[in-house]
Protein backbone atom coordinates (compact mmCIF):
# COMPACT_ATOMS: atom_id res chain seq x y z
CA UNK A 1 0.00 0.00 0.00
CA UNK A 2 1.55 3.58 -0.99
CA UNK A 3 1.02 6.56 0.33
CA UNK A 4 2.09 10.01 -1.44
CA UNK A 5 1.67 12.00 1.66
CA UNK A 6 3.75 11.39 4.87
CA UNK A 7 2.43 9.29 7.46
CA UNK A 8 3.45 11.20 10.34
CA UNK A 9 1.82 14.29 9.28
CA UNK A 10 -1.84 13.78 10.52
CA UNK A 11 -4.46 13.53 7.20
CA UNK A 12 -7.43 11.91 6.41
CA UNK A 13 -5.83 9.80 3.22
CA UNK A 14 -3.06 8.88 5.35
CA UNK A 15 -4.94 7.64 8.69
CA UNK A 16 -7.33 5.48 6.04
CA UNK A 17 -4.25 4.25 4.35
CA UNK A 18 -2.73 3.59 7.91
CA UNK A 19 -6.62 2.11 9.38
CA UNK A 20 -6.58 0.04 6.01
CA UNK A 21 -3.80 -1.86 6.80
CA UNK A 22 -4.59 -2.60 10.06
CA UNK A 23 -7.94 -4.11 8.91
CA UNK A 24 -6.57 -6.32 6.29
CA UNK A 25 -3.65 -7.56 8.36
CA UNK A 26 -6.75 -8.83 10.83
CA UNK A 27 -7.79 -10.76 7.92
CA UNK A 28 -4.56 -12.84 7.85
CA UNK A 29 -3.03 -10.84 4.93
CA UNK A 30 0.74 -9.46 5.18
CA UNK A 31 0.74 -5.57 4.19
CA UNK A 32 3.52 -3.13 3.96
CA UNK A 33 2.86 0.60 3.54
CA UNK A 34 5.31 2.80 1.53
CA UNK A 35 5.54 6.47 2.28
CA UNK A 36 7.32 9.48 3.57
CA UNK A 37 7.95 9.87 6.70
CA UNK A 38 8.94 12.94 8.94
CA UNK A 39 10.18 11.55 11.97
CA UNK A 40 10.34 7.46 13.45
CA UNK A 41 7.22 5.97 11.08
CA UNK A 42 3.82 6.33 13.30
CA UNK A 43 3.19 2.42 12.99
CA UNK A 44 4.83 -0.96 12.54
CA UNK A 45 4.84 -2.66 8.98
CA UNK A 46 6.05 0.82 7.63
CA UNK A 47 8.81 1.86 4.76
CA UNK A 48 9.40 5.07 4.97
CA UNK A 49 10.40 6.69 2.15
CA UNK A 50 12.12 9.84 3.37
CA UNK A 51 11.15 13.54 4.82
CA UNK A 52 8.49 15.09 2.91
CA UNK A 53 8.18 18.62 1.32
CA UNK A 54 4.75 20.78 2.09
CA UNK A 55 3.71 21.49 -1.44
CA UNK A 56 0.81 23.62 -2.96
CA UNK A 57 -1.83 21.45 -4.39
CA UNK A 58 -6.07 21.41 -4.61
CA UNK A 59 -6.22 24.51 -3.06
CA UNK A 60 -4.14 22.75 0.36
CA UNK A 61 -0.34 22.30 1.11
CA UNK A 62 0.37 18.79 1.34
CA UNK A 63 3.63 16.82 2.51
CA UNK A 64 4.50 15.15 -0.77
CA UNK A 65 7.94 13.10 -1.46
CA UNK A 66 8.32 14.44 -5.25
CA UNK A 67 12.69 14.26 -4.68
CA UNK A 68 14.42 12.02 -6.51
CA UNK A 69 15.94 10.45 -3.06
CA UNK A 70 12.44 9.19 -2.01
CA UNK A 71 11.84 7.75 -5.81
CA UNK A 72 14.84 5.58 -5.53
CA UNK A 73 13.84 4.34 -2.34
CA UNK A 74 10.14 3.39 -3.47
CA UNK A 75 12.14 1.39 -6.94
CA UNK A 76 14.28 -0.03 -4.04
CA UNK A 77 11.54 -1.32 -1.47
CA UNK A 78 9.56 -2.75 -4.62
CA UNK A 79 12.48 -4.51 -6.15
CA UNK A 80 13.75 -5.79 -2.84
CA UNK A 81 9.50 -6.68 -1.53
CA UNK A 82 8.20 -8.05 -4.94
CA UNK A 83 4.59 -7.37 -3.31
CA UNK A 84 1.81 -9.37 -5.31
CA UNK A 85 -0.86 -6.22 -6.02
CA UNK A 86 -0.14 -2.76 -5.47
CA UNK A 87 -2.93 -0.34 -3.85
CA UNK A 88 -1.73 2.90 -4.34
CA UNK A 89 -3.71 5.98 -2.87
CA UNK A 90 -4.05 9.58 -4.77
CA UNK A 91 -2.35 7.92 -7.50
CA UNK A 92 -1.23 10.75 -9.56
CA UNK A 93 -0.25 12.99 -6.62
CA UNK A 94 3.60 13.31 -7.37
CA UNK A 95 6.25 11.42 -5.77
CA UNK A 96 6.27 7.28 -4.68
CA UNK A 97 2.51 6.61 -6.47
CA UNK A 98 3.39 7.91 -9.81
CA UNK A 99 6.84 6.10 -9.75
CA UNK A 100 5.78 2.58 -8.80
CA UNK A 101 2.74 2.83 -11.17
CA UNK A 102 5.37 3.66 -14.21
CA UNK A 103 7.10 0.52 -12.68
CA UNK A 104 4.00 -1.55 -12.27
CA UNK A 105 5.93 -4.58 -10.91
CA UNK A 106 2.78 -6.08 -9.83
CA UNK A 107 -1.13 -5.41 -10.84
CA UNK A 108 -2.66 -2.17 -9.25
CA UNK A 109 -5.28 -1.07 -7.19
CA UNK A 110 -6.04 2.68 -6.93
CA UNK A 111 -8.22 4.67 -4.83
CA UNK A 112 -8.70 8.68 -5.96
CA UNK A 113 -9.71 10.83 -3.05
CA UNK A 114 -9.14 14.29 -4.73
CA UNK A 115 -12.46 15.91 -5.87
CA UNK A 116 -13.12 19.07 -8.20
CA UNK A 117 -11.10 20.83 -10.89
CA UNK A 118 -7.51 20.08 -10.57
CA UNK A 119 -4.72 21.84 -12.82
CA UNK A 120 -2.60 19.00 -12.97
CA UNK A 121 -5.03 17.40 -14.81
CA UNK A 122 -5.46 20.15 -17.52
CA UNK A 123 -1.60 20.75 -17.75
CA UNK A 124 -0.70 17.46 -17.99
CA UNK A 125 -3.50 15.33 -18.69
CA UNK A 126 -2.09 13.24 -21.93
CA UNK A 127 1.01 11.71 -19.62
CA UNK A 128 -1.63 11.84 -16.50
CA UNK A 129 -4.25 9.77 -19.13
CA UNK A 130 -1.14 7.22 -19.90
CA UNK A 131 -0.14 6.64 -16.00
CA UNK A 132 -4.00 6.02 -15.19
CA UNK A 133 -4.24 3.31 -18.16
CA UNK A 134 -1.57 1.10 -16.39
CA UNK A 135 -3.90 0.64 -13.23
CA UNK A 136 -6.07 -2.49 -13.18
CA UNK A 137 -9.22 -1.33 -10.63
CA UNK A 138 -10.07 2.42 -10.07
CA UNK A 139 -11.64 3.52 -6.99
CA UNK A 140 -12.88 6.61 -5.41
CA UNK A 141 -14.08 7.79 -1.95
CA UNK A 142 -17.10 9.15 -3.02
CA UNK A 143 -19.28 10.08 -6.26
CA UNK A 144 -17.73 13.24 -6.57
CA UNK A 145 -14.42 12.03 -6.32
CA UNK A 146 -15.59 9.54 -9.35
CA UNK A 147 -16.63 12.37 -11.19
CA UNK A 148 -13.18 14.01 -10.75
CA UNK A 149 -10.98 11.32 -11.66
CA UNK A 150 -13.94 10.20 -14.86
CA UNK A 151 -13.48 13.53 -16.40
CA UNK A 152 -10.19 13.69 -16.64
CA UNK A 153 -8.92 10.37 -16.75
CA UNK A 154 -11.44 8.59 -18.30
CA UNK A 155 -12.22 5.09 -17.21
CA UNK A 156 -14.68 3.02 -14.63
CA UNK A 157 -14.90 3.53 -10.81
CA UNK A 158 -15.89 1.65 -7.69
CA UNK A 159 -17.27 3.76 -5.31
CA UNK A 160 -15.45 2.60 -1.85
CA UNK A 161 -16.43 5.07 1.23
CA UNK A 162 -13.60 5.90 3.78
CA UNK A 163 -14.27 3.24 6.59
CA UNK A 164 -14.14 3.94 10.44
CA UNK A 165 -13.07 2.26 13.27
CA UNK A 166 -16.13 0.92 15.43
CA UNK A 167 -13.73 -0.37 18.16
CA UNK A 168 -12.71 3.82 19.11
CA UNK A 169 -16.45 4.81 19.77
CA UNK A 170 -17.63 1.91 22.33
CA UNK A 171 -16.97 4.31 25.14
CA UNK A 172 -19.25 6.83 26.05
CA UNK A 173 -18.71 9.96 27.56
CA UNK A 174 -20.82 12.81 28.87
CA UNK A 175 -21.94 15.41 26.31
CA UNK A 176 -20.83 18.80 27.05
CA UNK A 177 -22.51 21.09 29.30
CA UNK A 178 -22.70 23.99 27.19
CA UNK A 179 -23.50 24.51 23.81
CA UNK A 180 -20.08 24.34 21.84
CA UNK A 181 -18.74 23.48 18.10
CA UNK A 182 -15.51 21.74 17.31
CA UNK A 183 -13.63 22.37 14.24
CA UNK A 184 -11.12 19.83 12.90
CA UNK A 185 -8.95 20.08 10.06
CA UNK A 186 -5.56 22.24 8.33
CA UNK A 187 -6.00 25.69 9.30
CA UNK A 188 -6.41 27.10 5.20
CA UNK A 189 -9.23 28.73 3.17
CA UNK A 190 -10.02 25.65 1.69
CA UNK A 191 -10.84 24.26 5.19
CA UNK A 192 -13.42 27.53 5.88
CA UNK A 193 -11.83 27.92 9.76
CA UNK A 194 -11.91 31.85 8.69
CA UNK A 195 -15.69 31.73 7.80
CA UNK A 196 -16.41 30.02 10.96
CA UNK A 197 -14.66 32.53 12.94
CA UNK A 198 -16.79 35.24 11.47
CA UNK A 199 -19.79 33.49 12.05
CA UNK A 200 -18.96 32.43 15.64
CA UNK A 201 -18.91 36.29 16.70
CA UNK A 202 -22.58 36.65 15.83
CA UNK A 203 -23.00 33.55 18.65
CA UNK A 204 -24.52 33.95 22.40
CA UNK A 205 -21.77 34.83 24.95
CA UNK A 206 -22.18 30.79 26.49
CA UNK A 207 -21.36 28.94 23.31
CA UNK A 208 -18.19 27.49 23.10
CA UNK A 209 -15.30 27.27 20.00
CA UNK A 210 -12.61 24.44 20.28
CA UNK A 211 -10.69 24.69 16.96
CA UNK A 212 -7.85 21.26 16.39
CA UNK A 213 -4.82 21.11 14.58
CA UNK A 214 -2.88 23.65 13.14
CA UNK A 215 -1.89 24.71 9.55
CA UNK A 216 -0.51 28.00 7.61
CA UNK A 217 -3.32 30.47 9.03
CA UNK A 218 -2.55 29.52 12.82
CA UNK A 219 -1.10 32.44 13.85
CA UNK A 220 -3.25 34.78 12.16
CA UNK A 221 -5.81 33.41 12.83
CA UNK A 222 -5.19 33.18 16.56
CA UNK A 223 -4.05 36.89 16.89
CA UNK A 224 -7.59 37.88 15.42
CA UNK A 225 -9.90 36.01 17.98
CA UNK A 226 -6.84 36.97 21.38
CA UNK A 227 -9.70 39.08 22.67
CA UNK A 228 -12.27 36.53 22.60
CA UNK A 229 -12.03 34.01 25.17
CA UNK A 230 -14.61 31.68 24.25
CA UNK A 231 -12.25 30.46 21.73
CA UNK A 232 -9.92 27.34 23.12
CA UNK A 233 -7.19 26.45 20.49
CA UNK A 234 -6.32 22.81 21.03
CA UNK A 235 -3.25 22.41 19.02
CA UNK A 236 -2.73 19.12 17.15
CA UNK A 237 -4.77 16.89 19.16
CA UNK A 238 -4.09 12.62 19.43
CA UNK A 239 -6.99 10.51 17.57
CA UNK A 240 -8.33 9.58 20.65
CA UNK A 241 -8.38 12.61 21.88
CA UNK A 242 -10.30 13.90 18.52
CA UNK A 243 -13.09 10.97 19.33
CA UNK A 244 -13.72 12.15 22.71
CA UNK A 245 -14.46 15.50 21.67
CA UNK A 246 -16.49 14.64 18.63
CA UNK A 247 -18.36 12.38 20.60
CA UNK A 248 -19.30 15.71 22.09
CA UNK A 249 -19.55 18.42 19.25
CA UNK A 250 -18.44 18.88 15.84
CA UNK A 251 -18.31 21.31 12.82
CA UNK A 252 -17.64 20.46 9.06
CA UNK A 253 -16.46 23.75 7.28
CA UNK A 254 -15.86 20.86 4.10
CA UNK A 255 -18.93 18.53 4.26
CA UNK A 256 -19.42 18.28 0.64
CA UNK A 257 -15.89 17.18 -0.34
CA UNK A 258 -16.27 13.54 2.28
CA UNK A 259 -18.38 11.98 4.39
CA UNK A 260 -15.88 10.17 6.41
CA UNK A 261 -15.48 12.72 9.25
CA UNK A 262 -19.18 13.27 9.60
CA UNK A 263 -19.98 9.95 9.58
CA UNK A 264 -17.87 9.51 12.28
CA UNK A 265 -19.63 12.34 14.36
CA UNK A 266 -22.85 10.48 13.80
CA UNK A 267 -21.28 6.75 14.74
CA UNK A 268 -20.08 8.83 17.97
CA UNK A 269 -22.90 9.67 19.02
CA UNK A 270 -22.67 13.45 19.71
CA UNK A 271 -26.22 14.74 19.54
CA UNK A 272 -27.58 17.60 17.41
CA UNK A 273 -27.50 20.04 20.25
CA UNK A 274 -23.83 20.30 20.31
CA UNK A 275 -23.46 19.42 16.65
CA UNK A 276 -22.72 22.06 13.99
CA UNK A 277 -22.29 20.87 10.24
CA UNK A 278 -21.87 23.39 8.00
Amino acid sequence: MISPYSLSVPGGVQNQILALAKSIRKLGTDVRVLGPCDGPPPDTGITPLGNSLPTATNGSIAPLAPDAAAQLRVIRALRDEQFDVLHVHEPLAPGPTITSIVLKQSPIVATYHRSGHSKFYDYFNRPARWVASRIEINCAVSEEAARTAKGALGGTYEILFNGIDLDLFETRIEKSATPTVLFLGRHEPRKGLQVLIEAFRYLPNDVRLWIASEGPETEKLKEQTSNDDRIIWLGTISDAEKINRLKKVFCSMCSFARGGILRNCLIGGNGRKNTCCC
